[in-house]
């Protein structure tokens, strides 16, 4: 699959793989976000490799990240989207799931989902909702275990 690009002013969204400065990632995801606390690095290394990725860079310096898992047929499960501190406010995240979502991969009779505890109304505005039948599904959580 050949990398995609998004470009809006100074910013760039890439799906290369060689861009990703895995330092960035892991710091934001390991020490400031508040869902992958203390993930490894061998964590995020393994996670990357086995998804579609999309950094966010001004210039040449990455400033935010996401990843899909999918089949890239019938579901797609967006995870792990950041933007760092200081560039956060500018639009950049809604850019980024704007990104994802018309990815010419990612086009077709997918279902997304995602999970968040504090960014709702972003996601609504992307036409996201809560569950349609949340009693359908389960999960089995082996942290807890």
């Amino acid at each position: 699959m050949n990398p995609v690009q998004f470009r809006k002013d100074d910013f760039t969204v890439s799906t290369d793989p060689a861009l990703i400065q895995l330092t960035v990632v892991h710091n934001y995801l390991s020490h400031e976000s508040y869902w992958a606390q203390g993930r490894s690095i061998e964590t995020v290394t393994k996670s990357i490799a086995h998804s579609l990725c999309f950094g966010v860079y001004h210039h040449n310096t990455q400033v935010g990240f996401a990843r899909v898992v999918t089949d890239y047929a019938i579901f797609a499960y967006i995870l792990d989207l950041f933007i760092i501190p200081e560039f956060q406010m500018k639009g950049l995240g809604k850019w980024l799931m704007s990104c994802i979502m018309m990815h010419p991969d990612l086009q077709g009779k997918l279902k997304w989902v995602l999970s968040t505890r504090d960014a709702h109304g972003l996601y609504e505005k992307l036409h996201f909702s809560k569950l349609e039948y949340p009693e359908n599904w389960m999960e089995f959580n082996q942290r807890k275990q």
